[in-house]
C-alpha cells in the first residue's frame, strides 16, 4: 500500500472529523446548554465575579431591560472621566495601569516610582533581541511575540507562581511588550520584506505611547498628537469587563497554578484569533474594498448602497457583515469608539486625510439603519471601537502586522489585573463540565 503523506492524510481524515464530531444545534437547546457561554440574547454566561472593569450597555426599567448608553469603568472610574481628567499634553497609560492593577489612582509620588520602575525594566536580556526575536522571524507578530514571552521564562530565575514574583513579572512584560512587538516586526520586514532595520533602544523619559513611535520609526520622531492619540488607544484597549475570551483564558491558566509567562503566553494565543483581536484589520480590509468601489467616497447615498451590498453578502468576503459595527455587549454605543473618534479627527485633520473620515462617518451613520431594516437584532446596533483603532493605526503609519500586537501591549495591562485578583481570591482551578452525548457502541 503506497502511504499518504501528512497534509493529504489529513485532509482526507476531515470527512470521518466532521461526522464523529458533529452536534446538532437540537441537543444544545434540549440540554440547555449555551453555546459560547452566551445565552439566546448573546449575553455571557456568568462565570465569576470580578472588581477591576465594568461594562454598562443596559438598565432595568420598571423590571425590563432596557438599552442605554455604554458605559465602561475601571476600578469604579468611568473611562471618560479618567482620559478626561487627563491633561492636554499627559500621557495616561502608566497611570492608569497603576490603577487597574492596584485598585486606585496613584499619587504623584506613587506614579513617578511606578513609571520609573516601567523605565527600568524597559530591556531584554542580553543578546535576546538577536538570538530569539531575530532568529525565526514570522509575519505573525503575534505569535513571534509569544514564543518571545515562553523564553524570557528561561532568563528569569523564579518562575513560580506566587503573588509577589507574579506582580514583578507582569510589571516586566508590560514594560517588554513593546519591545517585543516593534523588534518582532522589524525582523519579519528585514528578513522576508527585504528593507531596512533598525533597532531603536526604548528612552527611559518617555511614556510607552512615546516609545513605540520611537522604536517604530526610522527617524525617532512623533508629533505631539499621534503620541497622545496612541496613548489613548492603549489606555482604551487596557481591559474590558473581564469576561472577553483571552481574560477569561487569562483567569483559566491562572487557576491552574502555571506560571506567568504561560499564562500570558495563552492570553497571546487567545487574543491572536481572527473572532478576537483581528477585527480592526477586517475593517481596514472591508474599507479598501469599498473604495474600490465607490466613485465618491463623501457620498452617503453611494456608501449605503455598498454597504447594502454588504449585508445581502454581494460583495467583500460575502460574509453578511459590516466590520466594526455592532458588539457583543454594547447597544446604543460603544464609549471607546465615542473617545477614540474625537483624536481620530484630529489626526485626520492633521494629515488631510478628510475624504477617508467622511467615509467612516458616512459607515456609522448608514450601516445602523440598513442592519436595523435587514436584521432581527435583539438590542441596538453602533459602531464600535474597531470601527475607527484601525483607521488611527493607519493614520499613525503603523502596519498592519502589528494591530493585534498593539492590542496586546494595551491588554496585558487587564490580562495582569486579573492573573492577580485569581491568585488573590480564588482557590480551585476553574473546571467547567461538559455534558456527554455520546452513543455507547459495547
Amino acid at each position: 500500500m503506497t502511504r499518504r503523506n501528512v497534509e493529504t492524510y489529513a485532509n482526507d481524515q476531515q470527512v470521518l472529523c466532521r461526522e464523529n464530531d458533529f452536534i446538532p444545534d437540537s441537543l444544545f437547546k434540549e440540554y440547555g446548554v449555551n453555546r459560547g457561554l452566551r445565552d439566546v440574547n448573546g449575553v455571557g454566561v456568568l462565570t465569576g465575579l470580578t472588581n477591576i472593569s465594568k461594562i454598562v450597555a443596559f438598565q432595568n426599567v420598571d423590571g425590563q431591560r432596557v438599552p442605554c448608553e455604554g458605559q465602561l469603568f475601571y476600578r469604579g472610574y468611568n473611562i471618560k472621566n479618567l482620559i478626561g481628567g487627563l491633561g492636554p499634553e499627559e500621557f495616561g497609560f502608566e497611570k492608569i495601569a497603576y490603577l487597574l492593577l492596584f485598585g486606585d489612582l496613584p499619587s504623584p509620588e506613587q506614579l513617578a516610582e511606578f513609571t520609573g520602575i516601567l523605565s527600568d525594566c524597559r530591556t531584554l536580556p542580553t543578546n535576546f533581541t538577536r538570538d530569539v526575536i531575530m532568529k525565526a522571524p514570522s509575519r505573525d507578530i503575534m505569535n513571534s511575540m509569544t514564543r518571545s514571552v515562553l523564553t524570557l521564562a528561561s532568563y528569569d530565575d523564579k518562575v513560580n507562581g506566587d503573588l509577589g514574583n507574579s506582580i514583578r513579572q507582569c510589571i516586566r512584560l508590560i514594560s517588554e511588550f513593546p519591545m517585543l512587538a516593534v523588534y518582532g516586526y522589524h525582523a519579519y520586514n528585514h528578513y522576508e520584506n527585504d528593507d531596512s532595520m533598525y533597532i531603536h533602544r526604548p528612552d527611559p523619559n518617555l511614556s510607552t505611547a512615546e516609545n513605540i513611535l520611537r522604536m517604530l520609526r526610522h527617524d525617532k520622531s512623533y508629533t505631539q498628537l499621534e503620541a497622545k492619540a496612541l496613548d489613548i488607544a492603549l489606555i482604551l484597549h487596557m481591559e474590558h469587563g473581564g469576561g472577553n475570551n483571552s481574560t477569561f483564558t487569562t483567569r483559566v491558566v491562572t487557576s491552574s497554578g502555571s506560571d506567568t509567562y504561560s499564562t500570558m503566553a495563552a492570553a497571546l494565543c487567545s487574543l491572536k484569533g481572527p473572532r478576537h483581536g483581528g477585527a480592526n484589520i477586517k475593517v481596514i480590509e472591508m474599507i479598501q474594498d469599498i473604495k474600490s468601489h465607490l466613485r465618491d467616497w463623501t457620498d452617503p447615498e453611494e456608501t449605503s448602497a455598498y454597504l447594502r451590498k454588504l449585508l445581502n453578502k454581494e460583495a467583500f468576503d460575502h460574509s453578511g457583515l459590516i466590520y466594526g459595527m455592532g458588539h457583543a455587549v454594547y447597544s446604543i454605543s460603544d464609549p471607546r469608539e465615542q473617545i477614540l473618534r474625537s483624536f481620530v479627527n484630529q489626526l485626520a485633520e492633521e494629515k488631510g486625510r478628510q475624504d477617508d473620515l467622511a467615509l467612516y462617518r458616512n459607515i456609522e451613520e448608514e450601516a445602523p439603519k440598513l442592519i436595523s431594516k435587514n436584521r432581527p437584532i435583539y438590542k441596538g446596533v453602533s459602531a464600535n471601537i474597531d470601527l475607527y483603532s484601525g483607521f488611527l493605526y493607519d493614520l499613525l503609519g503603523i502596519p498592519m502586522e502589528l494591530y493585534t500586537p498593539l492590542f496586546a501591549i494595551a491588554r496585558i495591562v487587564g490580562w495582569s489585573a486579573h492573573r492577580i485578583e485569581e491568585l488573590v481570591c480564588m482557590n480551585k482551578i476553574i473546571r467547567p463540565a461538559y455534558m456527554s452525548v455520546m452513543k455507547e457502541r459495547g
